[in-house]
């Protein structure tokens, strides 16, 4: 990767707030593909006063791609960080900091400058963490509901709020994965597999239920590897499929997408609470009746579960989906008190 110096000086001013008028650099890359790079970058920068500062930074540097339902994510992270939009968090729940966004309309691609936050992702963090976290998502979404300000209203470039309906019809007209839970070879147990065959039968009136809940800013990839955790605040990144969803949506990526399997029934049982606690308040919520996240979780992850353990040939892959789909089950049967809980 070829690091523009003028571009790094210029992000490391605006890091530092300082006159930077040099600085070495160490690229090492932390996640890549075919549409996209992300680097971090560290080294040691150098005031006009002689001070040296060192650093380290993340250059994320994208490519025009095409997701399937939404053509315009390719660009949204651009979109987000040249907006207003980093006014409307909170030091609990934020993205990080951009110090430069360039878009190069011609190539159909972009760079962000970006802070670079080191604390605890994935499956590192605890049942606590997940909790805090839906009671921060929860504040967060509500804030914007109650208060609508202008910058929602000036991004033009989000995901649909049908996007999760649509990406569940555009899997249940897959015959690979429909069929194969119909058939005799489906080695999922019985009661998995009518789970998932309900679901179907019962998707119009699920989404009847489900739009009659508030619409929300959704990030729609609100799972724990976009999750840091520092100093009990959160940082959420990678925000290129946000847009106008349901009430529910992101919580239910936040508990069963990469799920941790031994406690995925837990932090179901603790994190619908605690979001609907952050929500409320803002919002009055006591006309909601039915939160729906069990069933968002199958309609985002049902399909997804199947096509994962139909694609991998590791035995331990396909015996965590099917461990996913159980947990998934199981959860059911909280649902009443659940809700009993938070009504209370």
């Amino acid at each position: 990767m070829n690091i523009e110096h003028k571009k790094l000086i210029y992000a490391l001013n605006q890091r530092f707030k300082m006159d930077i008028i040099s600085a070495d650099c160490e690229t090492i890359p932390l996640q890549g593909g075919t549409v996209g790079n992300v680097y971090l970058l560290k080294g040691i920068a150098e005031t006009v006063d002689g001070e040296k500062l060192p650093y380290r930074i993340v250059l994320k540097h994208q490519n025009k791609w095409e997701r399937y339902g939404d053509p315009g994510s390719w660009r949204r992270e651009y979109d987000l960080y040249s907006s207003d939009l980093g006014s409307t968090f909170s030091p609990a729940l934020r993205s990080p900091t951009c110090y430069f966004a360039e878009l190069n309309a011609e190539e159909n691609e972009y760079q962000l400058w970006l802070e670079y936050i080191d604390g605890l992702t994935g499956l590192d963090l605890t049942s606590d963490m997940y909790e805090k976290a839906a009671l921060e998502l929860g504040r967060f979404q509500g804030k914007l509901y109650a208060e609508q300000p202008a910058v929602l209203q000036s991004l033009t470039n989000l995901s649909h709020t049908d996007f999760m309906k649509n990406t569940y019809l555009h899997y249940r007209s897959w015959p690979v994965v429909y069929d194969y839970i119909r058939s005799e070879d489906c080695q999922f147990p019985l009661h998995v597999r009518q789970m998932l065959i309900d679901i179907d039968e019962q998707a119009d009136q699920i989404f009847a239920r489900i739009e009659k809940l508030p619409l929300v800013l959704c990030h729609r990839d609100f799972w724990v590897t976009n999750l840091i955790y520092v100093d009990g605040k959160f940082a959420l990144i990678d925000w290129d499929t946000s847009g106008s969803g349901y009430l529910g949506e992101d919580l239910a990526s936040l508990i069963a997408d990469e799920a941790d399997i031994d406690h995925m029934v837990e932090h179901y049982q603790r994190c619908i609470p605690a979001y609907y606690k952050g929500f409320s308040e803002y919002v009055d919520v006591s006309l909601i009746t039915d939160h729906c996240v069990y069933e968002i979780i199958l309609l985002v992850f049902g399909y997804r579960l199947v096509e994962q353990y139909l694609h991998t040939v590791a035995d331990d892959e396909k015996t965590k989906c099917v461990h996913i789909l159980q947990k998934i089950y199981e959860m059911k049967a909280l649902d009443g008190h659940i809700w009993l809980q938070w009504s209370r």
